[in-house]
């Protein structure tokens, strides 16, 4: 797909600033500092993004405590991968019809004349429309679209977890096409989720450790993403069957014991009932 699209007409919509902000994501280099809050710590981060050969390449080292770098090569946004239901659809660019899906199932509202890190900026305030999951803000660069601030609220509207941006580095623009490709997938597993909030889509990135038996599949609704593990047999865990919630994360824990033993460990950052709901309703498929 070709950055060109950014400088199209200036965005106007919620929607429009959603789709901007997506392709911005793919289409810009740039170096940033950020600080990101949670109910257990605050983290300092630097950030680099960068665009080779029309691939995005991001490294995220943390400035607290022991030193992490964490490296990543990606063909697809962070907004995760929607399958197309007819040509017409699959025709259509994928940030374009991850903001049509986020649409689906949150409202968007927009605010302007905002400012994060000494920049100009919009804001995007995800409320879901049946009020089951969380909300999201979003504060995006007014000059490139660029997300500088993300803020998530638990249904009582408390602040769950912060990311901000403070420092934001000579954003360009990368001049040519960039390279949104879908994720390879391994064979399909053995269990199935038989209930998903609205809006969830499985994505294409199932990964299967042999070694241990266990088989992880996410999930993504464009903002919100849960991570659904299988281990047959059950491998040992120091958390109970249940659900737990660790600040703005939750883990679901269900076990078995037929066929033989086995267990789902469901993640994500929902409310807790629902991610628990999501847990039970694994099941192995009939042969």
């Amino acid at each position: 797909m070709s950055c060109d699209t950014l400088d199209e007409q200036q965005p106007q919509a919620p929607v429009e600033w959603l789709t901007h902000s997506l392709w911005a994501s793919h289409c810009y280099s740039f170096q940033a500092r950020a600080v990101a809050i949670d109910t257990f710590n605050v983290r300092t981060l630097a950030l680099s993004h960068r665009i080779r050969e029309g691939v995005r390449q991001q490294v995220v080292q943390h400035l607290d405590g022991p030193s992490v770098n964490v490296e990543r090569r990606a063909q697809v946004g962070h907004w995760g991968w929607l399958e197309a239901d007819d040509a017409d659809e699959a025709s259509a660019p994928m940030p374009e019809r991850w903001a049509e899906h986020v649409a689906s199932v949150y409202d968007i509202s927009l605010e302007t004349d905002r400012r994060v890190a000494d920049r100009d900026a919009v804001q995007l305030t995800f409320v879901p429309k049946n009020n089951d999951r969380y909300r999201h803000q979003w504060w995006l660069d007014e000059k490139t679209g660029l997300l500088l601030k993300h803020v998530l609220r638990d249904t009582d509207d408390a602040i769950l977890e912060t990311f901000q941006v403070t420092r934001l580095q000579a954003p360009e623009r990368y001049p040519d096409a960039v390279t949104v490709a879908r994720p390879e997938s391994t064979d399909t597993p053995e269990w199935q989720v038989g209930w998903l909030p609205e809006g969830m889509v499985v994505q294409p990135n199932t990964v299967q450790q042999t070694s241990d038996g266990r088989t992880q599949r996410m999930y993504s609704d464009g903002l919100a993403t849960v991570s659904v593990f299988v281990e047959s047999p059950a491998a040992a865990t120091g958390l109970a069957t249940g659900v737990h919630k660790l600040g703005a994360s939750a883990i679901a824990v269900e076990r078995h014991r037929t066929p033989s033993p086995w267990q789902v460990i469901a993640i994500g950052e929902m409310p807790p009932e629902l991610l628990g709901r999501i847990a039970r309703s694994v099941t192995y498929k009939e042969p």
